[in-house]
């Protein structure tokens, strides 16, 4: 789930989804995963010129990304939906200069817990040996594009941007997630937990270890049989409590987190072997799963004199 901060972001969001002929496109897009401009243009039963007009808009407003079709000699182009719901708050405005954003790679954790089965990748090969937790320590880490485990946590150390008399008034993470199965298993629950500075935050129940179908960005190398993607999940903390995708999972508020900008930003995201759905986890990071990105870090911030 994406949620639209600004006005900025609602009205050029609002604008693309203007037009029928684009709403179309986009529901076509989600049930055709990598189409074709051409084949697109040809179901929507329009000009190749409409198609590339109406994409740019789509494309400008960050709902499709197009890629070149893999093995083809050809101009065609592929075209995939960047994210399939969406939240717009109508109660509350932000400043777009007082959000800050960062992207934390998922290889960069500042400690871990790893229970076989686990492993760690990058686009490239496999990181060390699956099922040796110490390879969860390679230099090479850094790198890495998915990681999983049967039970454990990792945590990262988030960037605090912000100045003297500032403090935050929601903190937005979203990340690709799924199970932890030996092999694929669709109907897998486990539950995940999110925790900020010791502080937890809620739990969301992932369904399953996905694999049947392929990753749209996880590489051609990767085990057909093995995590192919994960679920986009957007956790929100705000003067409310704490949201995932909207619905709120506790009570717990930005105030009651008693964060400044001298606070550190420690988050974990932890699968225990004790839960009731123990299930395990796998994190997605970017070139691999279905949303190429990595962990995603979005600050509001106010005065604490506007407080």
């Amino acid at each position: 789930m994406r949620e639209y901060l600004t006005k900025e972001e609602t009205v050029t969001f609002c604008k693309a989804l203007s037009s029928e002929l684009r709403v179309d496109m986009l529901q076509y897009i989600y049930k055709n995963k990598g189409v074709s401009l051409i084949d697109l243009a040809d179901t929507m039963g329009v000009s190749r010129a409409a198609i590339t007009q109406n994409m740019k808009i789509l494309t400008e407003a960050n709902l499709v990304e197009i890629k070149p079709v893999s093995g083809q000699r050809d101009a065609r182009k592929a075209c995939f939906l960047k994210e399939d719901r969406f939240a717009i708050s109508l109660g509350e405005r932000f400043d777009s200069d007082n959000i800050y954003f960062a992207e934390m790679p998922i290889g960069q954790y500042t400690d871990y817990e790893a229970h076989p089965t686990c492993g760690i990748a990058n686009t490239s090969s496999l990181i060390g040996i699956v099922d040796d937790p110490r390879y969860f320590d390679d230099p090479l880490r850094v790198s890495a594009s998915i990681l999983w485990f049967s039970s454990g946590f990792v945590e990262y150390r988030l960037p605090n941007y912000l100045q003297e008399g500032q403090c935050p008034v929601e903190l937005q993470i979203s990340m690709e997630l799924s199970s932890e199965a030996p092999g694929i298993a669709e109907n897998w629950p486990s539950d995940i937990y999110f925790y900020l500075n010791n502080t937890l935050l809620g739990c969301w129940t992932s369904p399953g270890d996905f694999g049947e179908v392929r990753g749209l960005y996880t590489p051609e190398w990767w085990f057909s049989n093995w995590n192919q993607y994960g679920l986009l999940k957007l956790l929100s903390v705000n003067r409310h409590g704490t949201f995932i995708d909207g619905a709120m999972v506790s009570p717990v508020t930005i105030q009651s987190l008693g964060l400044n900008e001298k606070s550190d930003f420690r988050f974990r995201i932890s699968a225990p072997s004790d839960s009731c759905h123990a299930g395990g986890l796998t994190l997605f990071g970017h070139g691999f799963g279905n949303y190429n990105q990595d962990i995603k870090l979005h600050v509001i911030y106010g005065d604490k004199e506007a407080e």
